[in-house]
């Protein structure tokens, strides 16, 4: 029998919102300095004919999600149009149920299709990398699971369990050669208890760019406010946990950066560090070398240093390095290469320990990752994808509803803090860090909560509105 909660898409409006950066980002040989934030909102449609809205957000990273040698613009433009190609896509496939179950069906079945399509009518001369199609599926994906929430009346986390959903994780996931079982098991089983803290401990990201200290700076740092050094952003913030980037193919420079950061964070009360080789490593003696060495030379920092993230390159596949030496000195998380749980099925055979989370792979995959990961005793972080505006709130969430090893990574406000002050306005503990925490507390409704109503922001005309025939009820 149908479920009259099921739901259909009718309607995708596509926004694109430009954002410029206050100081630089680095993402291994690239350099951010704007982003494009994909901003959408999907109507979706009940079998009864009642209709609801929901909103979805994620910066079109193009150094994070597509490194090469192309130049900036028409990889930029090429992940813009992919966008609005899956939007198209969404309204004119009929895919009913859960978003779940339609998030899960549209990557499974319908996403490689378009891929394929796309790359094959491209003239880049270089194929649209997967990770960069799941950014760009990601803003889709988000508001649908929002416009459910919403035509419901209920909060989007109450719905992931047998009561909305029409299959089982069986139906999703498969174990790994142990026996683990999800028959009669549903994302709700691995999330957070009630009640889910609506304070985060916050961690503060220090880019390969980042001043460290009077010495660092240039003269062409902002005067607008802000910190600039990072003993002024642990002040300010009371952080007390930072993840450091690195280069990743100079291990002296890699070396000296984490020491003289863990100098700092030390004497000013951080008490958790990471680390982010960028994704540039090849070999695991580049980064056991770093850790032995600060083993012995810095044990106070050693000791702070919590997890070792992504050191090797994004296509697991085609790098299978065994990372067992790693995560005898230091828990390893996957990031980049955690594609798809299918993925950190490969990584765990290879010895990774932890999953980095991020929702610009969609939230229907990073809820699937994270009870695949838990299932077989991974840990769990949730990353940022330097996410400002409406994108922050469903990344906080996840966090919240995760259990991470430690709180959530949280940059919008150092790299583009003024982008958010519309909605900041609602939620000012969500962008801006106070006692090294953020705080979801004013997050209320259905949906994700985002209050979207009550937030004064001027969006453009949207590039791309898609929609097909239906009966518009719409739930305000």
């Amino acid at each position: 029998m149908p479920n009259p909660a099921d739901i259909s898409v009718v309607r995708a409006e596509v926004f694109f919102l430009p954002v410029e950066t206050r100081v630089p980002l680095k993402f291994g040989h690239d350099t951010l300095t704007s982003v494009t934030c994909a901003r959408v909102r999907v109507t979706v449609e009940d079998s009864a004919g009642r209709s609801a809205s929901g909103w979805g957000e994620t910066p079109l990273s193009v150094q994070w999600s597509w490194p090469s040698a192309l130049s900036y613009s028409p990889r930029h433009n090429a992940l813009k149009e992919f966008t609005l190609m899956l939007a198209e896509s969404l309204t004119s496939e009929i895919l009913r149920g859960h978003p779940m179950e339609i998030g899960d069906d549209f990557h499974q079945h319908i996403l490689p299709r378009l891929i394929e399509s796309f790359n094959s009518s491209s003239n880049l001369g270089e194929d649209l990398p997967q990770i960069a199609a799941l950014v760009c599926a990601s803003s889709l994906d988000i508001a649908v699971h929002d416009a459910y929430g919403n035509l419901h009346g209920v909060d989007i986390y109450t719905t992931y369990n047998r009561n909305y959903m029409n299959r089982d994780l069986s139906q999703f996931l498969e174990p790994d050669a142990e026996g683990v079982s999800f028959t009669g098991k549903y994302p709700e089983d691995f999330l957070t208890p009630l009640p889910v803290p609506t304070r985060l401990p916050a961690w503060h990201l220090v880019g390969g760019l980042d001043p460290l200290e009077l010495s660092d700076l240039t003269g062409a740092e902002p005067d607008d406010g802000y910190p600039v050094l990072l003993e002024d952003w642990i002040k300010a913030d009371g952080l007390t946990s930072l993840k450091i980037k690195l280069r990743g193919n100079d291990s002296a420079w890699d070396y000296n950066r984490i020491v003289r950061v863990g100098k700092i964070a030390l004497n000013h009360g951080v008490v958790a560090l990471s680390s982010d080789f960028n994704c540039t490593v090849t070999d695991p003696q580049y980064v056991n070398s770093i850790l032995d060495r600060l083993r012995i030379e810095q044990p106070d920092i050693y000791a702070a240093m919590l997890y070792v993230e992504q050191p090797f390159p994004y296509d697991l596949e085609r790098n299978p390095i065994d990372v067992r030496s790693i995560t005898e000195r230091k828990p390893l998380f996957l990031d980049e290469s955690a594609h798809d749980w299918r993925f950190i099925r490969l990584g765990r055979s290879l010895g990774w320990s932890g999953v980095a989370l991020k929702t610009c792979k969609t939230q229907t995959g990073a809820l699937l990752s994270l009870c695949w990961a838990k299932a077989h005793n991974m840990s769990i972080m949730v990353q940022d994808l330097t996410n400002p505006m409406l994108a922050q709130i469903p990344h906080c969430r996840l966090a919240a509803h995760a259990q991470t090893i430690r709180g959530v990574e949280t940059n919008a406000m150092q790299f583009y803090p003024d982008a958010s002050l519309p909605e900041a306005a609602i939620h000012p503990g969500l962008y801006r860090r106070h006692q090294g925490c953020i705080d979801l507390g004013t997050l209320a409704g259905s949906g994700f909560g985002y209050r979207v109503s009550e937030i004064h922001r001027d969006l453009p005309q949207p590039a791309g509105d898609y929609r097909r025939m239906s009966r518009l009820n719409i739930i305000e």
